[in-house]
């Protein structure tokens, strides 16, 4: 039995609540030398690629204002790319675009009842 797409749109909301906790006050040097919290954000950042390739692509097409193609595109250079992690990328995803996939997410959740509905 395949799991109901919903649940990885929830797991997609929780990553990037995840990764705005573990990055919350910190400067990108600060980031950087972290340890866990950069370590955990990176496997957070992964699991948005994760998520959203399992999100089937009839209901990504419903949602364009989410990025799917870049969020797999990110685990795909992070998952085999870790040699060459580009901090100042990474950083960027972690300050700019997770805040504002976050509030797309919330938003849908909120407005697009209808796509959860019936859905699996």
């Amino acid at each position: 039995m395949s799991r109901e797409w919903k649940l990885y749109f929830d797991d997609l909301l929780g990553f990037c609540e995840k990764v705005i906790s573990y990055t919350h006050g910190l400067t990108r040097e600060e980031f950087e030398t972290s340890g866990l919290n950069y370590d955990a954000t990176l496997w957070n950042v992964q699991l948005f690629g994760e998520a959203a390739k399992n999100i089937p692509e009839e209901i990504r097409s419903k949602i364009p204002e989410v990025p799917w193609r870049e969020l797999i595109g990110m685990r795909n250079r992070l998952a085999h790319g870790y040699f060459g992690i580009n901090n100042a990328m990474l950083w960027h995803v972690v300050e700019i675009e997770v805040p504002k996939l976050h509030a797309a997410l919330l938003h849908i959740a909120a407005t697009r009842t209808d796509l959860f509905k019936g859905q699996s």
